[in-house]
């Protein structure tokens, strides 16, 4: 092994993914890339996905198999499988998705360019069906090939981060230092990537890679097909991440930037009609930016939406 390439640890979190997870497991055996450290962690799987795993590990030698007794989530399913590796860089890998063959080469070397405060990269992706044909590229791009939308950052980006959504979250790879500052992602939380980028941006430079080396799989049972509906289990979470970002802006554009995310978050908390996130999000939004008309008339749908439904 070259003495220069570092390990990467790539995580694959499997809970109920039997349609898809031999897909995603030979996409990790064909990397291109040869000091990988694999851990193959299931989320109490009750579909069948704890043998596929099994029959990986036995085909696979150097692979680590961890089946969790009982449904600890993702967050928490991470930190198991994180606190035995050992790479210096880290793949959260959802087991529904696929890796293209060259992305932890190409992804290793892009982070080493961009220096040792980068703390992760990300890339675009190509969205699949559940019968694994193309939908669409995450971004948007001009006849020419340039991005159109969402517009890709670079840098220490929290303000970025607070106010839209621009990172394909299967994209990333993330550096072992900035997990470890950060103690693993948030066990409290019902995901992850929104907590692990407000929290690291202000300290570690983000940067975007211009290639497409993942394929996220859009499917109606992935957590991201249930936001803000009846039942959503992120809501609680993005509330929280709002209130922890409150210590971390420090600039005008920051705290702008909060406002923007905590007052759409709010809009579809009146939407939807969750009185119970809209009270929390109305009492964020006074704490981080004074009040327009239309914020209140937001506050006044809030408070009626826990008069009609308390």
């Amino acid at each position: 092994m070259p003495a220069d390439l570092p390990l990467v640890t790539i995580i694959a979190l499997c809970h109920n993914h039997a349609r898809f997870v031999a897909e995603a497991l030979d996409s990790v055996a064909a990397q291109t890339y040869p000091n990988l450290e694999v851990w193959l962690v299931d989320d109490a799987s009750t579909d069948g996905s704890p043998d596929i795993l099994r029959r990986y590990a036995a085909a696979n030698p150097g692979w680590n198999l961890l089946l969790l007794p009982e449904n600890v989530r993702n967050c928490r399913a991470f930190n198991e499988a994180f606190r035995r590796s050992s790479g210096a860089f880290v793949i959260d890998f959802a087991t529904d998705d696929v890796l293209l063959p060259e992305r932890v080469a190409r992804q290793v070397a892009f982070m080493q360019e961009q220096g040792p405060r980068c703390g992760m990269a990300y890339h675009d992706c190509e969205l699949i069906d559940e019968a694994s044909q193309h939908v669409r590229n995450f971004y948007y791009r001009t006849p020419e090939g340039r991005i159109s939308k969402p517009q890709p950052a670079s840098g220490f980006i929290l303000a970025d981060v607070l106010a839209r959504h621009f990172i394909s979250t299967p994209t990333m790879m993330m550096r072992r230092e900035t997990l470890m500052e950060l103690g693993g992602y948030d066990e409290t939380l019902a995901y992850e990537d929104f907590d692990f980028c407000v929290r690291a941006s202000p300290r570690w430079e983000f940067h975007f890679q211009d290639a497409l080396l993942t394929r996220k799989r859009l499917h109606p049972r992935s957590m991201s097909s249930k936001a803000h509906r009846p039942g959503d289990p992120n809501a609680a979470s993005t509330i929280r991440v709002c209130e922890k970002a409150l210590a971390l802006c420090q600039t005008p554009n920051e705290w702008a930037a909060l406002a923007v995310r905590v007052r759409w978050e709010l809009q579809q908390a009146v939407r939807f009609r969750h009185p119970r996130e809209a009270t929390r999000l109305f009492a964020l939004l006074r704490q981080v930016t004074p009040l327009n008309l239309r914020d209140r008339l937001l506050g006044v749908a809030a408070a009626l939406l826990n008069y009609v439904y308390r």
